[in-house]
């Protein structure tokens, strides 16, 4: 009994810091994309920057698209060889973006992105098979560690983004998607290293429950709620941060100056995921979901009082910190709702649902910024921060009634 303990915490250990690694060159490639989508948006686009956001929204949209099927072919191939085929697209995606670069071709580089993007619908699930390969008293800490070791994006993507600036003479960035290429293709090959299990034959041949009674449960929608509403004000807030940065007449930025903001931001996405799943395990999920929203709301506050850099900075922390909340808590929510067998379509429905959102909202932000300006960026997302912290304390309400219930149930 020891030694099979000893084995599972060895396997466990390992899962973990394979899918973590992978975390990490996925989200330091998320990072360079953001980064240096918007600045060569701006160099292809001109002064009309109503489309500034497309190159962004078109990586959501691939996201989006490849969500339902990551899920089913995990499903049928296993989680590590479905990580592996979703790198090898990501890499593909990403060649065409470096060279429509070079091409000087905005279609081209949405293309790119778009195929690029499809990686995100697999990658996203990393943190999906850290909590299925956990003994069940570790799964909010192999969420949160896992989710955590993408801070390495907050340094790795915007530097190698500027580093690999100038890499081909005459071609801004090109070299930056070099790199991107490089990145997603090396996370399919360290995932090759876990040792994830397939299903079992009956849990394949189950289907479990049907999806429109998942959906309808309290916990799975404001795990939907949470995940979404808090994705989508960090993503408002961040792809328009450095478009507004680049574009102010009163203050002038460097590149410098914004990749410092765009790394802390990252930084303050998932440094707290050190300490978010402990958090949760003493606080309860409810009150993290919570505690983010109001965080992401003193954001909104910091980025209105000001435009000197400092604000910036100080916002888009605060941001980051409010979106691991929300998504932390929002993922280990959905984890409580479905068995092994019921796992792919309630995973690949509830990433369906977060990263279409996030492709509106994204090329939404870059229209509410065109026309009405960064203010209205910001006070857009006041009653969608609102929203996330009614249906956490509505969530807190129906679970104490359950409770409540049971005790009665007991005592009878």
């Amino acid at each position: 009994m020891a030694m099979n303990e000893s084995y599972n915490a060895i396997h466990n250990t390992k899962n973990v810091f394979v899918l973590a690694i992978c975390q990490a060159l996925f989200f330091s490639g998320r990072t360079l994309t953001f980064f240096a989508a918007a600045l060569i948006a701006i160099s292809m686009l001109g002064d009309n920057l109503s489309l500034a956001t497309a190159p962004v929204t078109m990586m959501l949209v691939g996201t989006s698209v490849g969500t339902l099927p990551a899920a089913y072919l995990m499903r049928a191939w296993g989680r590590k060889w479905g990580f592996a085929f979703g790198s090898a697209i990501g890499c593909v995606g990403a060649l065409i973006a470096g060279q429509a670069v070079a091409m000087d071709s905005f279609v081209l580089f949405n293309i790119g992105l778009l195929i690029s993007g499809v990686y995100g619908g697999f990658a996203q699930q990393y943190r999906f098979a850290a909590a299925e390969v956990a003994p069940k008293h570790l799964k909010e800490k192999n969420v949160s560690i896992v989710i955590a070791l993408s801070v390495f994006g907050a340094f790795v993507g915007p530097e190698t983004a500027l580093l690999a600036k100038n890499w081909i003479s005459g071609v801004p960035f090109q070299g930056a998607f070099w790199v991107l290429a490089i990145f997603n293709a090396l996370s399919g090959i360290i995932i090759l290293a876990a040792k994830m299990p397939k299903l079992s034959t009956q849990e394949f041949e189950d289907t479990g429950r049907p999806l429109k009674t998942i959906m309808a449960s309290p916990t799975f929608i404001i795990a939907v709620i949470a995940a979404l509403f808090g994705y989508v004000v960090m993503n408002f807030l961040m792809v328009v941060t450095p478009i507004t940065m680049e574009t102010l007449k009163t203050v002038v930025f460097s590149h410098d100056n914004i990749k410092l903001v765009i790394q802390w931001h990252v930084v303050g996405m998932f440094l707290p995921g050190f300490v978010t799943g402990h958090l949760i395990k003493k606080f309860g999920v409810v009150r993290i979901i919570a505690t983010g929203a109001a965080i992401l709301l003193s954001s909104v506050l910091v980025a209105l009082s000001g435009l000197t850099f400092v604000h910036f900075l100080a916002a888009l922390v605060l941001l980051g910190i409010g979106w691991n909340f929300t998504f932390t808590g929002a993922t280990i929510l959905v984890t409580e709702v479905h068995s092994p067998a019921e796992r792919a379509k309630v995973q690949g429905t509830n990433d369906f649902i977060l990263f279409t959102g996030l492709a509106c909202s994204s090329l939404m932000a870059g229209s509410v910024y065109h026309f009405f300006g960064w203010d209205w960026v910001n006070y857009a997302m006041l009653p969608v921060i609102l929203t996330i912290l009614l249906s956490a304390l509505w969530l807190r309400s129906v679970r104490r009634k359950e409770q409540e219930a049971l005790k009665a149930a007991a005592a009878q």
